[in-house]
């Protein structure tokens, strides 16, 4: 547990410092989600070749793949869209819903691993009630630490955009997860060494960020 929960921490902290330098550097921004394009999209398509492999002209094999590639470029251009936008708390929003996915990651895994307790699904057996309980909890100390930081927050509207954010990305892990298991795999790719490929690491981002800026953006 101590291994795998330390090169957890490890990938969070180098996301953090990645956020920061995109935030700063448009160049790094393009590119890093480029590079994230390229290597989900190619991990989603090995998990559906092996779910299809049966039958490697199915239609909803095509549909499914067409669809996650217009989801990756609207994920893009969301993220892009409120970049160039330059509004005041944009850097803010990024920080904040980034903040919520890692923290629910760490206190799924965290609290699950401790306290164990009843599975929460057979979608994905390492998922648990506590792990699930978790998540909420360190995702709503961040979010009161953040709301009194900020001067500028209401602290129901973020109490409520992080319950959101924690449970959009707690579904976007267990998606990936029931991927996995239709395909029979362990991780989607090895590009991660002892963690895995990129969507085993971005998972919950991958549909919490879009949804979160989208969310963040209605209710400011």
């Amino acid at each position: 547990m101590t291994k795998e929960f330390n090169f957890r921490i490890l990938t969070s902290v180098v996301l953090i410092v990645l956020l920061a330098l995109m935030l700063k550097y448009s160049v790094a921004l393009i590119s890093a989600l480029l590079l994230i394009f390229v290597i989900s999209w190619i991990e989603f398509n090995n998990i559906l070749e092996k779910i299809y492999k049966k039958n490697t002209n199915s239609f909803f094999k095509n549909l499914f793949k067409f669809l996650i590639f217009i989801y990756l470029l609207l994920f893009m251009k969301v993220i892009v869209d409120e970049f160039i936008q330059n509004q005041p708390n944009v850097s803010w929003n990024l920080i904040f819903i980034i903040s919520i996915c890692i923290l629910s990651d760490v206190g799924g895994y965290f609290f699950g691993k401790f306290f164990r307790g009843k599975k929460l699904t057979k979608i994905s057996p390492n998922k648990t009630y506590s792990g699930m309980i978790g998540s909420f909890i360190l995702s709503i100390i961040f979010c009161i630490i953040y709301s009194y930081s900020i001067s500028f927050v209401d602290f129901k509207t973020i109490f409520l955009l992080t319950i959101l954010i924690s449970f959009i990305c707690q579904i976007g892990d267990l998606f990936i997860s029931f991927l996995k298991r239709k395909a029979k795999i362990k991780d989607t790719g090895n590009i991660l060494p002892g963690h895995g490929g990129i969507l085993d690491r971005i998972d919950g981002i991958l549909f919490a960020l879009p949804t979160g800026i989208i969310l963040i953006n209605y209710f400011y």
